[in-house]
């Protein structure tokens, strides 16, 4: 495989017309060229230096009729998790205050929907341009949209809409059974139509085989544009829910040489690494922000499942010598790049 080069700018890097087997080259490098050359990229687009913090709350959590294989707000699995009803805007504003006190720039809110009812959708659009009072971005996953709702959300003023994939077309039908990937496309095309930006990732450790890894990157790097946030998640143990039965997370040079792929393959894209972090060292974590992961979410929970705690993170950080940075700071940045 030729060398990648920032030499000629953007048009070079920025593609949605990867092939299988230009990533499996990518991945199969020596880890210190892959590494290298994800390096080469990030620096081109972003400060190495620098890591984008989100916050994310159930708004409404439990109860969904989906039947999500790793989910554990899924209705069809017994897994503790009790229904909720969908939280006061207030309560979601303060929030929203504490998490922005605390250093967060996006603040992302989730609702164990299949998709919401419009007056359910008239409650989350208040919270919204609450948020949004607050002089922070924000992002919400309500799951599958129509047009119109799309549509009645950007009007709220939101700057994000968070919508996985979950893992590769083969082996999609492994994990869900009620919702196709092409619903998932429909959605996202809703939302791009709307004007809002796309935070759109998927799942490792689910039993899946390293092809379907290479094949959920390969899907994201297809949308063109690139999904503006790319979410990597390591699954989350939890009881009751079938892929408990089969998961095995890659370890951790595998998960980092996944990392570095994502950034070379969607260069300008955002690339958090989000669920599973509680249970990943420091060390794993300061290798993929080497490899390119530039975006953390903040908090001690993830909707129903732990994260790394804020003074864990804090330290982390801090011994590492990067600093934090509030959402869409980053976004100027790699636009002020393709500017260039």
């Amino acid at each position: 495989m030729n060398r990648l080069s920032t030499r000629n700018g953007p048009a070079e890097l920025v593609r949605s017309d990867w092939t299988r087997a230009e990533a499996e080259a990518l991945h199969a490098l020596p880890l210190p060229e892959l590494i290298h050359r994800a390096q080469e990229v990030h620096r081109f687009f972003f400060d190495p230096a620098e890591v984008e913090t989100a916050s994310l709350l159930s708004v409404k959590t439990g109860g969904c009729p989906e039947d999500c294989g790793y989910c554990s707000q899924s209705a069809h699995f017994d897994t503790g998790v009790k229904a909720s009803k969908l939280m006061r805007t207030d309560e979601v504003i303060a929030q929203a205050r504490a998490a922005k006190a605390a250093g967060a720039g996006r603040f992302c809110m989730g609702a164990a929907w299949s998709s919401p009812k419009d007056r359910d959708l008239d409650r989350v659009c208040e919270m919204v341009a609450g948020v949004k009072a607050l002089g922070m971005q924000a992002c919400v996953t309500l799951g599958k949209l129509t047009r119109d709702q799309a549509g009645r959300l950007a009007d709220a003023g939101l700057d994000y809409y968070s919508h996985n994939i979950d893992t590769s077309p083969e082996y999609y039908s492994e994990i869900i059974t009620t919702r196709t990937m092409q619903d998932r496309f429909d959605t996202i095309a809703h939302v791009r139509a709307a004007g809002i930006h796309v935070c759109c990732g998927g799942i490792v450790g689910m039993g899946e085989a390293v092809s379907d890894r290479l094949g959920l990157l390969l899907t994201l790097a297809s949308f063109d544009p690139h999904p503006e946030s790319v979410p990597i998640n390591m699954w989350n143990e939890v009881a009751g829910v079938p892929v408990a039965q089969r998961a095995e997370p890659p370890d951790p040079i595998a998960f980092a040489r996944l990392v570095a792929v994502a950034r070379i393959l969607m260069p300008r894209s955002i690339v958090r690494l989000s669920a599973g972090r509680a249970g990943m060292s420091d060390e794993l974590q300061a290798l993929c922000f080497v490899a390119g992961a530039n975006s953390i979410f903040v908090g001690n929970v993830l909707l129903t499942t732990r994260n790394a705690t804020r003074d864990r993170d804090a330290e982390m950080l801090d011994k590492l010598g990067m600093r934090t940075t509030v959402a869409g700071a980053a976004d100027a940045l790699r636009h002020a790049a393709v500017a260039g």
